[in-house]
């Protein structure tokens, strides 16, 4: 990368170097790493609304997807597995092909106004139909496809992160610091739809489409 200053930048490339600068891992943060649920996880996922799916496909390019339902969008299987619901979206599924070709799988889930967030990575597949589903109905709709994932570790994150953004407070808030969604996708994509029609698209019908 070439910029006026990239004489002053310093990359990382060596892990001593590395742990060098970050310090050394806090013995709590070395061991709270679990393989199976513990009931306050299954607590928490109980309660969260909204989570992130982090995935890669074989050549390491990757994804974040957020994925938000009513509360318990992460269904519980067993001790060891869980599912999160698909639903109707925009059928572009960028981290279910990844998960074809790479099944390993990050997930992050939120709880709102919680400064920690609950961790998980595992081994992903794909489902189209299992008797579980019937548990995921919402407003008369079952999900259609979900995401299994085998829980490799699982661990509470502590919530630093939410406490230096200031992001459950309220009075931090300003959306409308940026133009409309309808305004943004007008101006960075190749539409054919006026701003008004978009306008009218992300309104009240939009939400009437979620399910």
């Amino acid at each position: 990368m070439d910029t006026p200053d990239n004489h002053l930048w310093t990359e990382v490339t060596d892990p001593a170097r590395l742990r060098e600068i970050v310090g050394e891992v806090k013995q709590r943060a070395a061991t709270k790493e679990r393989s199976k649920l513990h009931e306050r996880d299954r607590e928490w996922l109980a309660v969260s609304p909204y989570c992130i799916v982090a995935t890669s496909d074989a050549d390491g390019n990757c994804d974040a997807s957020p994925k938000g339902d009513p509360a318990g969008i992460v269904h519980v299987l067993d001790d060891s597995t869980i599912a999160i619901p698909e639903r109707k979206g925009n059928h572009r599924v960028d981290g279910y092909h990844n998960v074809l070709e790479n099944p390993h799988v990050g997930l992050l889930s939120l709880v709102p106004g919680r400064r920690e967030t609950l961790r998980i990575n595992g081994r992903a597949r794909i489902e189209a139909a299992a008797p579980f589903f019937g548990g995921m109905i919402v407003k008369g709709h079952k999900p259609i496809l979900a995401l299994v994932v085998e829980i490799d570790t699982i661990f509470f994150h502590c919530g630093k992160a939410s406490m230096r953004s200031g992001i459950w407070k309220p009075e931090t808030w300003t959306p409308d610091a940026l133009p409309s969604h309808a305004q943004m996708v007008k101006e960075t994509q190749p539409v054919e739809e006026t701003l008004d029609q978009l306008v009218e698209y992300y309104g009240e019908q939009y939400e009437k489409q979620l399910y």
